[in-house]
């Protein structure tokens, strides 16, 4: 297997907690075979370690259309990325999305809906039109399905053939979107209007394969003693790990790095 490392544990499990650390993937970006099953022995006599073959999944095969499309969203992510600071700081987008990264203390939950502006119709159809230009110009069919949801934001809904083009890497191209599209909202009514953009129910899955990552990891960190970096994630995946393991009693967790390379180092409690 080409680019592919060779991983050696007590367990399979083990085996894959350690080729995610080493090639910095989570687990949905991750192939492997299994080279040996490992076993106990008896009483520590005998045993033998589980070794497996890891690497990256390749990206999926697009035609030539859908590369161009693909360049088209890298470079509306690396515009959005190298703002300076002093620029991002000016959007209140911005300021409300990534102002706290960590989970929220014990016995508080979401945001109340009257931190929200009711959101407007005019404003509702504003952004509608936007994602359809938008994903008009990069030569894709999508349906949009908006409602309101109840956190009191704007929730859309993507639906269409090919959205893993429209997801991007670790969803970097949807993340782009929403930012811009949380913009044109922002833009046309008081208050903060909150925009919240999803398709094939990837938000979901990815939560879901976060908590994952971050269960192995810090069973990783809690068997090794020693403290684990995870890969560069935006704010919204940082608070993520950071919920699925404050309640542990044994690891701890903090960010380290500056946008976009930010990201989650998880210790072990002193």
């Amino acid at each position: 297997m080409n680019g592919s490392i060779r991983v050696s544990a007590k367990t399979i499990d083990d085996a894959i907690t350690e080729a995610l650390i080493q090639l910095g993937v989570t687990s949905d970006r991750l192939e492997y075979e299994v080279i040996e099953k490992g076993s106990a022995g008896f009483l520590g006599i005998g045993m033998k370690q589980a070794v497996i073959e890891a690497r990256r999944k390749p990206e999926p095969v697009v035609d030539e259309q859908k590369s161009l499309i693909h360049e088209k969203n890298q470079e509306v992510n690396t515009e959005i990325q190298s703002k300076s600071v002093k620029e991002v700081s000016k959007s209140e987008v911005i300021k409300k999305e990534v102002k706290k990264e960590a989970p929220p203390k014990e016995g508080h939950g979401p945001r109340h809906e009257s931190e929200l502006a009711e959101v407007k119709e005019e404003t509702k159809k504003a952004v509608e039109s936007f994602l359809n230009d938008t994903l008009k110009a990069m030569g894709m069919t999508v349906e949009l399905i908006s409602d309101v949801d109840s956190d009191g934001a704007l929730s859309i809904e993507m639906k269409g053939s090919n959205m893993g083009i429209l997801i991007g890497k670790r969803g970097q191209t949807l993340d782009s979107l929403q930012y811009l599209a949380n913009r044109v909202a922002n833009k046309h009514q008081d208050g903060y209007i909150r925009v919240k953009l999803d398709t094939e129910n990837y938000r979901a899955r990815r939560e879901e394969t976060l908590k994952n990552l971050a269960k192995n990891i810090a069973y990783k960190v809690k068997r090794s003693k020693r403290p684990v970096s995870l890969e560069p994630m935006n704010p919204y995946e940082r608070r993520i790990i950071h919920a699925a393991l404050q309640s542990d009693s044994y690891v701890t967790t903090h960010s380290e790095g500056e946008e976009p390379y930010r990201k989650v180092v998880v210790t072990l409690k002193r």
